[in-house]
């Protein structure tokens, strides 16, 4: 609730960027350093008592890395910010190994996915199948995106569970699910109604087959492959957070790449030269 009121005065204050590093007469060499002065003090006030600040912090972080390149300025201080965001997490009581699953919504349960598909399967207690009756029950919900939700989280648990070699009874599920792969309720929004059906015979047929549809993600001549659900949500959320600004993160990479490629070739190169002399 401290977040929630706080948040639209947050986000007043959530550009660091746009203040002072622009003015005239300011060299792009120092208004960098401008710049990282003051997302170094952002994650300073990440650690801050305040949900306020600190969700301000969050926020200008977002901004930052949805408009900008910052790989080499956040690579060296990636233990520092991972440290901060597990604070974070642990101040707003968000997850508890053994209540992972306990508060649902959409965007709750979306979050909770991501979570999961990034922590360790042994260390979540009681196991996330216990709360699949739950789940189950919540595909009845009236909010499609929410059900869209639910179905992926059931997706994505059963991969975890793969892995592990710990599966649930799926009769009940998949009566369930191919109910809403074919829903023709004519009460629903025809747009709502295919994106649903797409979704959930998405989910129905990894369950029945163990077999993701991979999905290719093409950026200038590159392609990512997504081969898996927890993949997909872990790609959603770069997405979700850094907006458009996600191309040009993956086009950096993909440069970075070529350029060591190319200095690669180019030191065969001279070194076979070196040995014909």
């Amino acid at each position: 609730s401290e977040v929630l009121s706080h948040y639209s005065s947050a986000s007043e204050s959530a550009s660091v960027l746009d203040e002072g590093s622009a003015g005239e007469g300011v060299d792009e060499q120092t208004a960098q350093e401008e710049t990282e002065d003051k997302l170094k003090q952002c994650i300073d006030n990440m650690m801050d008592k305040s949900a306020k600040t600190r969700l301000a912090a969050l926020t200008s972080l977002r901004s930052a890395f949805s408009s900008r390149l910052l790989y080499d300025f956040l690579l060296e201080r990636r233990l520092t910010v991972s440290d901060c965001l597990e604070r974070s997490l642990k101040k707003g009581d968000f997850i508890a190994s053994s209540d992972v699953l306990k508060s649902y919504g959409h965007e709750k349960l979306a979050d909770t996915a991501l979570l999961l598909a990034v922590l360790s399967f042994r260390l979540l207690t009681p196991p996330p199948f216990s709360h699949l009756p739950r789940l189950q029950a919540c595909l009845d919900s009236s909010e499609v995106n929410f059900r869209i939700a639910v179905g992926e989280t059931i997706a994505l648990l059963y991969e975890l569970g793969r892995d592990f070699d710990e599966y649930e009874d799926c009769d009940a599920l998949c009566e369930s699910l191919k109910g809403l792969a074919t829903d023709g309720n004519k009460h629903r929004a025809k747009n709502d109604r295919r994106k649903q059906r797409s979704i959930f015979r998405e989910v129905l047929h990894y369950i029945e087959s163990d077999e993701f549809s991979e999905e290719k993600i093409r950026f200038g001549v590159e392609v990512i492959y997504i081969d898996g659900w927890m993949r997909r949500r872990i790609y959603d959320a770069f997405k979700e957070v850094l907006e458009s600004g996600i191309s040009h993160h993956l086009q950096h990479l993909f440069n970075s790449a070529a350029f060591k490629a190319r200095t690669k070739l180019r030191n065969k190169v001279r070194d076979k030269r070196a040995d014909v002399m």
